[in-house]
């Protein structure tokens, strides 16, 4: 796919599979086109060349996409005087999946005692949790997740590791973007890495590592592949 804002590319022919039953992590620079290449898989930006294929097809051929695919792109598309089970139940009817399935989610995400709370007093790490509980609701084969673990405790980020690492045994693709690589170097099994749009690698993670050096291997490599990509970097540092 390609995506231009005016003069601007934003997403440069990037192209990529994700497959199933593993955890794929887009990781780049702060404006390398992971969040605009996470919004036109949603449907949420149209690019301007190329197509998205999810589970052998395109979006709008599915007549219940919550049940292919789940999303969970930011922490803030909630109304804020809605309860986590309101929340929840309005997205179930919209996407036309059984309202049981929302107690189901609660409890994956661990938000079961926070279920009658308004969402407008959730702490960042609880959003995100309701978040993924969103995008699990249809019980979809893929999920794409925008740094999930943004705003998570140490307890919420050993959670999130169980949790995608078990979704992808049991089959689903996962594709996460994230800027944690301790994490992408525990649960990862393929890493794109992305530079002004562009895709800079594209390999396994086992791969990528072996290209690093040092104590931490997959940081090592990550800085190397990204050294021309940096768009905003302090005087205190040499990239």
């Amino acid at each position: 796919m390609s995506k231009r804002f005016g003069d601007t590319v934003a997403v440069d022919d990037v192209s990529f599979e994700a497959p199933a039953g593993a955890i794929t992590y887009l990781l780049g620079p702060n404006g390398a086109g992971k969040t605009t290449i996470m919004r036109m898989i949603a449907g949420l930006a149209r690019p301007s060349a190329g197509t998205v294929v999810v589970n052998d097809s395109g979006l709008l051929a599915f007549g219940d996409a919550i049940r292919e695919i789940g999303f969970s792109l930011g922490a803030f598309s909630r109304n804020p005087k809605h309860t986590a089970e309101q929340h929840l139940r309005w997205q179930a009817r919209l996407g036309g999946v059984p309202v049981d399935n929302v107690e189901r989610v609660l409890a994956l995400v661990g938000l079961e005692p926070a279920a009658r709370r308004s969402v407008g007093k959730f702490s960042y790490g609880m959003l995100q949790r309701l978040g993924i509980a969103s995008a699990l609701l249809g019980d979809p084969k893929t999920l794409v997740l925008d740094e999930p673990a943004n705003g998570l405790d140490v307890e919420g980020t050993l959670w999130l590791r169980e949790l995608v690492t078990g979704l992808a045994a049991d089959g689903k693709c996962l594709l996460v973007a994230s800027h944690n690589l301790t994490e992408v170097e525990i649960t990862g099994d393929r890493i794109v890495v992305m530079g002004k749009g562009a895709v800079l690698s594209d390999t396994s993670k086992d791969d990528l590592v072996a290209q690093g050096s040092g104590p931490r291997r997959l940081e090592s490599a990550y800085v190397e592949l990204t050294r021309g990509s940096v768009e905003y970097t302090a005087a205190g540092g040499e990239r």
